[in-house]
């Protein structure tokens, strides 16, 4: 006899039916599970009008509706205040429970706190689940019982700790005949929820399940030369999971059982970046506020000058430095930014441009298609020197050099900054160290054409180790 007749299963950051943690024991505790999704007015009212990420929700729902009336069932999907909704659902369908997985931001908390308390009051229970992670929470600890500042040692425990029964995947399959039978209900609009469609078709972004399926078998004949190709924006070197794996169209369980047992060193390289995403995860969850305090105290004071319009030139890709200006159109124009360039964009504005990281962390937050909030406060504060693990304040990256090593050929730039395209190889990293006839036979006038640098990196690199100096 299952303990529950009716329970409400609540998606979230788990838009997907196969290995699913919540879905799965929702399934084998209820006569019958209606899975439910929430277009949360808490956080859409900010956002602008298009946006990839609702858009990519959006058809991912499409496409998991129809899954599920193929099976006679559906997911009910809403418009409205999630902390508001689940407690009246859960009621209106005579729930007993509400399922779901547990996301670790604070604000998220803070919410499930108050949807948990309200269903208590009607008498209905709340579960939680660990689905995005492998570790989550204190699950990996020093021995002296503390958690992990910095990677490596966390790495070595996570890997220590890992044996197959983490990677199990959940049959959720063999359970779905209890998913609640229902009339099929039309997806609302993306006007009716207020947005417009973005670029996403456009740029060929994969949504649903069947595009991370899709992307992971492109990548399974990539991955032993990950090491090798990932740091090269150029070419086709990454897995482009990033997104699925934020809204949770693939399951992590399975991405890492593959990387782990196929044991090269590509598919181990890239099983790191997976737990990247779990140290940074247990770092938001032991100290959520680094969310808008630097990790380290000693830096949480530090006075960058802020020239908004320095600032204006990185978020538009005019710093008259080719690496950062593509790699900032590439996040204008495809809401997607390849992680070396990330790292060399944020340490950019902070280190060359003397703008706060909360600034740019922000910027990314609301241009990033895959943004998460604990990967990308970790990303900035590593590259601002201000978080755990986070390269010294003195290592700062030169924005020639680095377009010189990991774009070498120049393909990346002639993407993202066609103006530039003529420009012999040599001329292309430093435009403005170019001879005045290779500019002129491109057809480039500095300042007209293509800007001149808005600063000088050998004299900001000198301020900037003042001000870290000064501070620290």
């Amino acid at each position: 006899m299952k303990p529950y007749t009716t329970a409400l299963l609540w998606l979230r950051r788990d838009l997907r039916l196969d290995d699913q943690a919540a879905l799965y024991h929702a399934l084998k505790a209820a006569e019958q599970v209606q899975p439910v999704f929430v277009f949360d007015r808490a956080i859409l009212d900010a956002l602008p009008r298009q946006d990839r990420r609702v858009e990519f929700i959006w058809e991912t729902l499409a496409a998991l509706k129809a899954e599920l009336q193929a099976l006679g069932s559906d997911v009910l999907v809403r418009h409205a205040v999630a902390a508001e909704e689940i407690p009246r659902l859960a009621q209106e369908l005579g729930a007993q429970a509400v399922y779901t997985n547990a996301d670790y931001e604070p604000a998220a908390l803070a919410r499930d706190a108050q949807v948990a308390a309200a269903l208590a009051a009607d008498g209905i229970d709340f579960h939680s689940s660990k689905d995005q992670v492998i570790f989550e929470r204190d699950e990996v600890l020093t021995q002296a019982g503390r958690f992990f500042t910095v990677f490596t040692p966390y790495k070595n425990a996570w890997l220590k700790k890992l044996d197959p029964f983490y990677l199990q995947s959940y049959p959720v399959a063999r359970y779905l005949p209890a998913l609640r039978r229902c009339p099929a209900e039309p997806l609302p609009a993306l006007s009716q929820l207020g947005f417009e469609r973005s670029n996403l078709q456009q740029i060929g972004i994969k949504t649903g399940a069947a595009g991370a399926s899709q992307l992971f078998e492109d990548f399974h004949d990539r991955i032993d030369n990950y090491k090798v190709a990932r740091d090269y924006p150029g070419i086709k070197g990454v897995s482009y999971l990033s997104v699925h794996l934020r809204f949770g169209t693939v399951s992590v369980r399975r991405l890492a059982s593959h990387a782990w047992q196929r044991g090269t060193a590509g598919s181990l390289c890239w099983l790191n970046e997976l737990i990247w995403r779990d140290f940074y995860q247990q770092i938001l969850w032991h100290r959520p506020d680094v969310v808008s305090h630097a990790f380290k105290p000693e830096y949480a004071q530090l006075t960058f000058p802020n020239d908004p319009a320095l600032y204006a030139a990185w978020c538009e890709g005019r710093t008259g430095y080719p690496i950062v200006d593509a790699a900032m159109r590439q996040l204008n124009q495809t809401g997607f930014m390849h992680n070396r360039l990330r790292m060399v964009a944020a340490s950019f504005l902070v280190k060359d441009l003397l703008i706060d990281w909360r600034w740019g962390e922000r910027y990314f937050a609301e241009k990033l298609i895959d943004f998460d909030l604990a990967a990308n406060n970790g990303g900035w504060q590593w590259a601002a020197s201000t978080g755990c693990d986070a390269q010294p304040y003195f290592r700062i990256f030169n924005p020639v050099s680095q377009s010189e090593r990991f774009d070498p050929e120049g393909r990346f730039i002639r993407r993202y900054v066609p103006e530039l395209a003529r420009l012999p190889t040599d001329a292309l990293h430093a435009p403005w160290q170019a001879k005045p006839l290779v500019l002129a036979g491109a057809g480039i006038r500095l300042g007209q054409d293509y800007p001149e640098p808005v600063v000088d990196h050998a004299t900001q690199r000198a301020l900037a180790l003042a001000l870290f100096k000064r501070t620290g």
